[in-house]
Protein backbone atom coordinates (compact mmCIF):
# COMPACT_ATOMS: atom_id res chain seq x y z
CA UNK A 1 0.00 0.00 0.00
CA UNK A 2 2.78 2.48 0.46
CA UNK A 3 1.83 5.68 1.89
CA UNK A 4 -1.81 5.24 -0.48
CA UNK A 5 -4.59 4.93 1.61
CA UNK A 6 -5.85 1.64 -0.42
CA UNK A 7 -4.45 -0.59 -3.21
CA UNK A 8 -0.64 -1.27 -4.39
CA UNK A 9 2.57 1.35 -4.61
CA UNK A 10 4.05 0.02 -7.69
CA UNK A 11 7.63 1.32 -5.94
CA UNK A 12 6.89 -1.26 -2.76
CA UNK A 13 6.19 -3.59 -4.97
CA UNK A 14 9.28 -3.48 -7.03
CA UNK A 15 11.20 -2.99 -3.66
CA UNK A 16 9.65 -6.31 -2.39
CA UNK A 17 10.26 -7.60 -6.31
CA UNK A 18 14.13 -6.88 -5.95
CA UNK A 19 14.33 -8.43 -1.63
CA UNK A 20 13.03 -11.57 -3.00
CA UNK A 21 15.65 -11.47 -6.15
CA UNK A 22 18.47 -11.15 -3.95
CA UNK A 23 17.60 -13.88 -1.54
CA UNK A 24 16.98 -15.96 -4.60
CA UNK A 25 20.55 -15.18 -6.23
CA UNK A 26 22.08 -15.92 -2.29
CA UNK A 27 20.55 -19.43 -2.76
CA UNK A 28 17.95 -19.67 -1.10
CA UNK A 29 14.43 -21.44 -1.69
CA UNK A 30 11.99 -18.76 -1.02
CA UNK A 31 7.96 -19.03 -0.79
CA UNK A 32 5.83 -16.37 -0.15
CA UNK A 33 2.27 -15.89 1.98
CA UNK A 34 0.86 -12.13 1.28
CA UNK A 35 -2.02 -10.77 3.09
CA UNK A 36 -5.27 -8.89 1.53
CA UNK A 37 -4.94 -5.81 4.23
CA UNK A 38 -4.09 -3.04 1.21
CA UNK A 39 -7.62 -4.36 -0.85
CA UNK A 40 -9.99 -5.49 1.72
CA UNK A 41 -10.29 -7.12 4.78
CA UNK A 42 -12.80 -9.65 6.55
CA UNK A 43 -13.28 -7.74 9.46
CA UNK A 44 -13.98 -4.26 8.17
CA UNK A 45 -16.92 -5.86 6.13
CA UNK A 46 -17.70 -7.61 9.25
CA UNK A 47 -17.82 -4.15 11.72
CA UNK A 48 -19.47 -1.90 8.98
CA UNK A 49 -22.30 -4.65 8.71
CA UNK A 50 -21.70 -5.36 4.68
CA UNK A 51 -21.53 -9.09 5.37
CA UNK A 52 -21.13 -12.15 7.97
CA UNK A 53 -17.25 -13.17 9.00
CA UNK A 54 -17.44 -15.91 7.07
CA UNK A 55 -18.19 -13.90 4.24
CA UNK A 56 -15.81 -11.47 4.81
CA UNK A 57 -13.18 -13.43 5.73
CA UNK A 58 -13.53 -15.46 1.86
CA UNK A 59 -13.57 -11.69 0.42
CA UNK A 60 -10.09 -11.35 2.21
CA UNK A 61 -8.50 -14.31 0.32
CA UNK A 62 -9.62 -13.49 -2.83
CA UNK A 63 -7.47 -9.97 -2.02
CA UNK A 64 -4.56 -11.82 -1.21
CA UNK A 65 -4.85 -13.56 -4.57
CA UNK A 66 -4.99 -10.19 -6.28
CA UNK A 67 -1.64 -9.39 -4.67
CA UNK A 68 0.05 -12.44 -5.20
CA UNK A 69 -0.77 -11.73 -8.77
CA UNK A 70 0.49 -8.36 -8.62
CA UNK A 71 3.70 -9.82 -6.67
CA UNK A 72 3.90 -12.97 -9.29
CA UNK A 73 4.46 -10.02 -12.12
CA UNK A 74 6.56 -8.01 -10.14
CA UNK A 75 8.87 -11.09 -10.25
CA UNK A 76 8.62 -12.23 -13.44
CA UNK A 77 9.47 -8.79 -14.70
CA UNK A 78 12.96 -9.85 -13.14
CA UNK A 79 12.64 -12.73 -14.85
CA UNK A 80 12.62 -14.81 -11.25
CA UNK A 81 10.10 -18.06 -12.06
CA UNK A 82 7.49 -18.29 -10.32
CA UNK A 83 4.55 -20.29 -9.02
CA UNK A 84 0.80 -18.90 -7.46
CA UNK A 85 -0.70 -21.55 -5.81
CA UNK A 86 -4.11 -20.62 -4.31
CA UNK A 87 -6.50 -22.48 -1.55
CA UNK A 88 -9.52 -21.76 -3.93
CA UNK A 89 -9.48 -23.14 -6.61
CA UNK A 90 -9.03 -20.63 -9.90
CA UNK A 91 -7.36 -22.60 -12.62
CA UNK A 92 -7.48 -19.67 -14.97
CA UNK A 93 -5.17 -17.90 -12.87
CA UNK A 94 -3.15 -20.01 -10.96
CA UNK A 95 -2.45 -23.27 -9.74
CA UNK A 96 -4.65 -25.25 -6.82
CA UNK A 97 -2.04 -25.93 -3.55
CA UNK A 98 -0.97 -29.10 -3.60
CA UNK A 99 1.78 -30.10 -1.03
CA UNK A 100 3.61 -32.04 -3.02
CA UNK A 101 3.61 -29.74 -5.72
CA UNK A 102 4.85 -26.55 -3.61
CA UNK A 103 7.94 -28.57 -3.33
CA UNK A 104 8.49 -29.61 -6.17
CA UNK A 105 8.36 -25.79 -7.46
CA UNK A 106 10.73 -25.05 -4.60
CA UNK A 107 13.48 -28.02 -6.09
CA UNK A 108 13.44 -26.41 -9.49
CA UNK A 109 14.15 -23.05 -8.17
CA UNK A 110 10.90 -21.43 -8.30
CA UNK A 111 9.17 -18.77 -5.80
CA UNK A 112 6.21 -20.39 -4.94
CA UNK A 113 3.38 -17.53 -3.85
CA UNK A 114 0.14 -19.14 -1.84
CA UNK A 115 -2.71 -16.99 -2.23
CA UNK A 116 -6.02 -17.22 -0.64
CA UNK A 117 -4.68 -17.95 2.91
CA UNK A 118 -6.01 -21.44 3.76
CA UNK A 119 -8.88 -21.43 1.89
CA UNK A 120 -10.84 -21.82 5.22
CA UNK A 121 -12.20 -18.74 7.18
CA UNK A 122 -11.80 -17.50 10.52
CA UNK A 123 -8.21 -18.05 9.83
CA UNK A 124 -5.35 -15.30 9.28
CA UNK A 125 -2.49 -14.86 7.24
CA UNK A 126 -0.08 -15.54 9.85
CA UNK A 127 -1.93 -18.88 10.42
CA UNK A 128 -1.77 -19.56 6.71
CA UNK A 129 2.09 -19.02 6.52
CA UNK A 130 2.85 -20.77 9.59
CA UNK A 131 0.48 -24.04 8.06
CA UNK A 132 2.31 -23.39 4.64
CA UNK A 133 5.85 -23.30 6.05
CA UNK A 134 5.11 -26.99 8.52
CA UNK A 135 3.47 -28.30 5.38
CA UNK A 136 6.79 -27.56 2.74
CA UNK A 137 9.69 -28.09 6.01
CA UNK A 138 10.84 -24.52 5.86
CA UNK A 139 13.47 -23.82 7.98
CA UNK A 140 12.56 -20.70 9.48
CA UNK A 141 9.56 -18.07 8.95
CA UNK A 142 10.14 -14.72 7.84
CA UNK A 143 7.64 -12.56 8.67
CA UNK A 144 8.05 -8.52 7.27
CA UNK A 145 6.42 -6.23 9.09
CA UNK A 146 6.17 -2.35 9.43
CA UNK A 147 9.22 -2.56 12.83
CA UNK A 148 12.54 -4.13 12.98
CA UNK A 149 11.35 -6.87 15.38
CA UNK A 150 9.29 -7.12 18.61
CA UNK A 151 9.08 -5.17 21.58
CA UNK A 152 7.44 -5.17 24.94
CA UNK A 153 5.18 -2.42 23.76
CA UNK A 154 3.79 -0.98 20.62
CA UNK A 155 6.55 1.14 19.69
CA UNK A 156 4.65 3.36 17.14
CA UNK A 157 2.25 4.16 20.18
CA UNK A 158 5.29 3.82 23.14
CA UNK A 159 8.56 5.57 22.42
CA UNK A 160 9.97 3.34 26.30
CA UNK A 161 9.28 -0.08 24.41
CA UNK A 162 12.16 -1.86 24.23
CA UNK A 163 13.26 -4.35 21.22
CA UNK A 164 14.07 -8.30 21.57
CA UNK A 165 16.57 -9.47 19.69
CA UNK A 166 15.60 -13.38 20.89
CA UNK A 167 12.45 -14.13 22.52
CA UNK A 168 10.93 -17.98 23.56
CA UNK A 169 7.41 -18.96 22.33
CA UNK A 170 6.64 -19.17 25.91
CA UNK A 171 7.83 -15.37 26.40
CA UNK A 172 5.17 -14.54 23.59
CA UNK A 173 2.63 -16.56 25.18
CA UNK A 174 2.73 -14.80 28.99
CA UNK A 175 3.91 -11.40 28.10
CA UNK A 176 1.21 -11.10 25.22
CA UNK A 177 3.13 -10.21 22.51
CA UNK A 178 1.16 -9.45 19.04
CA UNK A 179 3.51 -11.24 17.07
CA UNK A 180 1.16 -13.69 14.88
CA UNK A 181 -2.35 -14.80 16.36
CA UNK A 182 -2.23 -17.78 18.55
CA UNK A 183 -2.85 -20.38 16.45
CA UNK A 184 -0.09 -19.27 14.35
CA UNK A 185 2.23 -18.99 17.17
CA UNK A 186 0.96 -22.33 18.76
CA UNK A 187 1.63 -24.14 15.34
CA UNK A 188 5.37 -22.84 14.92
CA UNK A 189 5.96 -23.89 18.42
CA UNK A 190 4.77 -27.47 18.35
CA UNK A 191 6.53 -27.47 15.21
CA UNK A 192 9.79 -26.48 16.58
CA UNK A 193 9.65 -23.60 13.30
CA UNK A 194 10.90 -20.76 14.66
CA UNK A 195 9.68 -17.25 13.43
CA UNK A 196 12.00 -14.42 12.56
CA UNK A 197 10.24 -10.95 12.56
CA UNK A 198 11.91 -7.80 10.90
CA UNK A 199 11.21 -4.98 8.90
CA UNK A 200 10.88 -5.72 5.21
CA UNK A 201 10.57 -2.00 4.36
CA UNK A 202 13.98 -1.01 5.20
CA UNK A 203 15.63 -1.84 1.76
CA UNK A 204 18.36 -4.46 2.10
CA UNK A 205 17.28 -6.38 5.17
CA UNK A 206 16.17 -9.58 3.74
CA UNK A 207 19.60 -10.06 2.16
CA UNK A 208 21.13 -9.29 5.96
CA UNK A 209 18.98 -11.62 7.72
CA UNK A 210 19.59 -14.20 5.08
CA UNK A 211 23.69 -13.55 5.68
CA UNK A 212 22.93 -13.79 9.25
CA UNK A 213 22.96 -10.33 10.66
CA UNK A 214 20.47 -9.16 13.43
CA UNK A 215 18.32 -6.95 11.84
CA UNK A 216 14.76 -8.37 14.00
CA UNK A 217 13.76 -10.36 16.69
CA UNK A 218 13.96 -14.43 16.41
CA UNK A 219 11.00 -16.08 18.12
CA UNK A 220 12.50 -19.80 19.29
CA UNK A 221 12.16 -22.71 22.25
CA UNK A 222 15.26 -21.43 23.18
CA UNK A 223 16.53 -18.12 24.62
Amino acid sequence: MGNQQYGIDPKILEQYAHEVKEAIDAGVQVAIVIGGGNIFRGVQGVQGGIVDRAQGDYMGMLATVINAMALQGALETLKIKTRLLSAIKMEQICEPFIRRRAIRHLEKGRVVIFGAGTGNPYFTTDTAASLRAVEIEADVILKGTRVDGIYTADPEKDKTATKFDLITFSEVYERGLNVMDLTAITLCQENNLPIMVFDMNQKGNLKKLIQGESVGTLVTHQS
